[in-house]
């Protein structure tokens, strides 16, 4: 049955220089020519057009025509540039929801249809999105790496061997009378085998595609009133945690994300750690030293004036922090500083602190491999559950059972890019994604 035509604004909303609307569909050189009232111009090159509706002109755009098969979706495509005013973008979006066949795209649909119509696979779609959210520089990187197909082509290529295994595994059950190699299923264990091997060294990556996804979790802890929230709130360069010299002050855990030297990191600032008598502010102890044992990096904030620095931490709160830093520099000193020496107010040290946080994120996330890193929960859940296929596949001897948990790990592989359960699986991917992409 031939697709409706969709239509949205696939730039960002809001007053701008040029706005940019988008269909795709059967009916997309229709809706074309009716808004232009002239023909369909040179495809790939863009036409300065007058945009008119019922004789009145709405506007004057860049047209541009992509053709089925050489597309964003692989469907015919038009898009129209217009002038960014509110008025102007409602204006030519109303037209269009008044053109015959056409409707309003949803979430993500220009998206779905080029993975419907194989213009990329899953991984892609998904880095898609990933590279329109990236904040950072890193994220920037990989996003675009896993675009350009990186983790299709691996996947892509354990699929292909383990079809090969299967393969044999079925030759061996099908044909075990006629004349077929003797070692057939020796080859195929031998196969699977060393997929599975890959399979875990990939699995073994510390969540580093993750976290340069989803940020570096640092969470701040130390004692009351030894400058915690007043050194986020110079990390941050804005007041994102309340300061006051009354001890206690911060109750529940703040978080705010950085751009750390081109890593994405969420620092949260936390309660005051002490014995703490009255409730609320016990929870928020608590709260701090449950957040500080999650957290990718922990930095422990002292009192570099104070007399004992230290007061009311314990052995096992000092050892888990992965950096210490003497506050309050600007103040005077019992004791020579160690460590990193800050002061949140004048900003003296924050540079090398800096530095010491992006070398400790560095360490956590740039570890050099050959293979792609992995990038969302559920790639590693389908990995984790062909691994769990192939592990069984090498511990049996019956033939069947080892051929359905091959067919099992292949149909892990495949939902990861799409060549399975892919309905299943749309609506998941795509639900979040921004209309007009």
């Amino acid at each position: 049955m031939p697709r409706d035509t969709i239509f949205a604004l696939s730039s960002a909303p809001g007053r701008a220089g040029i706005a940019v609307l988008r269909l795709s569909g059967p009916r997309a050189g229709v809706a074309l020519e009716s808004l232009t009232e002239a023909g369909i111009p040179e495809p790939r090159r863009a036409t300065l057009r007058r945009l008119v509706e019922a004789g009145e002109e709405i506007d004057q755009a860049l047209v541009l025509w992509f053709p089925a098969g050489s597309s964003f979706t692989g469907e015919d495509v038009a898009e129209f540039h217009v002038h960014g005013g509110r008025a102007v973008v409602e204006a030519v979006l109303g037209a269009l929801g008044r053109i015959p066949g056409l409707r309003p795209a949803e979430p993500g649909e220009f998206t779905r249809r080029a993975v419907e119509n194989g213009k990329f696979d899953l991984t892609q779609a998904e880095a898609l999105a990933d590279l329109i959210d990236a904040e950072t520089e890193g994220q920037r990187k990989q996003a675009l790496r896993q675009y350009e197909g990186a983790l299709a082509v691996l996947y892509d290529g354990w699929r292909a061997r383990l079809l090969h295994a299967a393969a044999w595994a079925e030759a061996g059950i099908d044909f075990a009378e006629e004349e077929v190699p003797e070692d057939v299923l020796a080859r195929a264990r031998a196969d699977a085998s060393g997929i599975l091997a890959e399979i875990q060294q990939h699995l073994d990556d510390s969540r580093r595609g993750e976290i340069v996804r989803d940020g570096l979790t640092l969470t701040v802890i130390g004692p009351p009133n030894a400058g915690k929230s007043s050194l986020v709130n110079a990390l941050a360069r804005r007041d994102v945690a309340i300061v006051a010299p009354t001890p206690g002050t911060t109750r529940d855990i703040v978080e705010v994300r950085l751009d750390l030297a081109g890593y994405p990191v969420v620092v949260a600032d936390t309660a005051g750690l002490r014995h703490a008598v009255e409730a609320i502010e016990a929870e928020g102890v608590r709260r701090a030293l449950e957040r500080a044992a999650a957290a990718d990096i922990v930095i422990l904030v002292v009192d570099g004036s104070a007399s004992e620095p230290f007061a009311g931490l314990s052995e096992a709160m000092v050892e888990s922090a992965h950096l210490v830093v003497w506050n309050k520099a600007d103040l005077p000193w019992p004791a020579p500083p160690t460590d990193i020496r800050v002061s949140a107010v004048t900003g003296e040290g924050l540079d090398n602190l800096l530095d010491a946080l992006a070398a400790l994120a560095r360490a956590r996330i740039d570890r050099p491999r050959e293979s792609p890193p992995l990038t969302r929960a559920r790639h590693r859940h389908a990995l984790i559950e062909a691994a769990t296929a192939l592990d069984r596949a090498l511990q049996t001897d019956e033939p069947e059972l080892m051929a359905e948990d091959l067919r099992l790990a292949l149909r892990s592989l495949g939902r990861i890019t799409g060549r399975v359960d892919i309905e299943d699986l749309l609506d998941v991917i795509f639900r979040d994604f921004c209309v007009g992409k």
